[in-house]
C-alpha cells in the first residue's frame, strides 16, 4: 500500500510516514512494535515494515528485540529530532493531540476534527491550514469543552476552535450546521460507538 505525499505537508514521503513519524515523536519516551504502529496508522503491516527500515536507516529511529518482539522508538539524540517534532505536532499533531486530551472524558460519544485541517489531511490540495475545528458530541458541558481546547492550543502552539452539540442535534438530518460537517472531508478522532463510522469522509 503506497500513499502520495500529504497535502498537509508534502515534503513527506508519504502520509503514511508521516503518521508513523508523528506516533513516535509524540512519545518519544515509549517503544512500539510494528503490529501496534500498523493498527494506529490502519494499514498493513508490510507497510510499516518499509516504512520503519527506511526511517532507520536514516537513523531517526531506534530498534531493540525483547525477546521475540522488536520494539521501535523515536530516535531523540539525532540532530534534527527536535526540529522534525515540532513540524509534526504542527501538521500531523491535531489529530494525536486530540484523542490523548479526549482520551477518558465521560459523557463524550464523538470528537472530529473538519474543517481545513481534515480536508489537507485528506490530500485536497489548499493552502495550509491556520487552525484546527473540532467537533464534540455529547453531554460535555461547553466550559469543559473550552478548556480542552485551550489545552490543545497550548501543546499545537495554532488556534482550536471547538463547537459542542448533543447527540440528537448531530443525529438531526436537518440541521444545516451538522450537515454541512457530515458532507465535508472529517476525521473521527474519538467514537462511542459504530454508528459514528458514517461520519466518515
Amino acid at each position: 500500500m503506497r500513499s502520495d505525499a500529504p497535502a498537509l505537508l508534502p515534503i513527506f514521503r508519504s502520509r503514511h510516514q508521516a503518521e508513523l513519524l508523528t506516533i513516535l515523536f509524540l512519545h518519544p519516551e515509549r517503544d512500539y512494535t510494528a503490529t501496534e504502529l500498523a493498527a494506529r496508522i490502519g494499514v498493513p503491516l508490510s507497510t510499516v515494515h518499509k516504512e520503519t527500515q527506511r526511517l532507520l536507516q536514516a537513523d531517526l529511529l531506534r530498534a531493540r528485540a525483547v525477546g521475540r518482539a522488536r520494539l521501535l522508538r523515536a530516535n531523540t539524540a539525532n540532530r534534527v529530532s527536535h526540529a522534525l517534532t515540532e513540524l509534526l505536532v504542527l501538521t500531523f499533531g491535531p489529530q494525536v493531540v486530540v484523542a490523548e486530551e479526549f482520551a477518558g472524558v465521560p459523557d463524550v460519544d464523538l470528537v472530529l476534527i473538519y474543517g481545513s485541517w481534515a480536508a489537507r489531511y485528506h490530500g485536497i490540495p489548499g493552502p495550509p491550514p491556520n487552525d484546527v475545528d473540532v467537533l464534540v458530541v455529547g453531554d460535555i458541558s461547553r466550559a469543559a469543552v473550552y478548556e480542552l481546547a485551550d489545552r490543545i492550543e497550548q501543546r499545537l502552539g495554532i488556534p482550536v476552535n471547538p463547537t459542542s452539540c448533543q447527540r440528537d442535534r448531530w443525529d438531526d438530518p436537518d440541521d444545516p450546521l451538522m450537515r454541512q460537517i457530515r458532507s465535508s472531508p472529517v476525521i473521527p478522532v474519538l467514537s462511542g460507538d459504530r454508528h459514528d463510522e458514517e461520519a466518515t469522509a
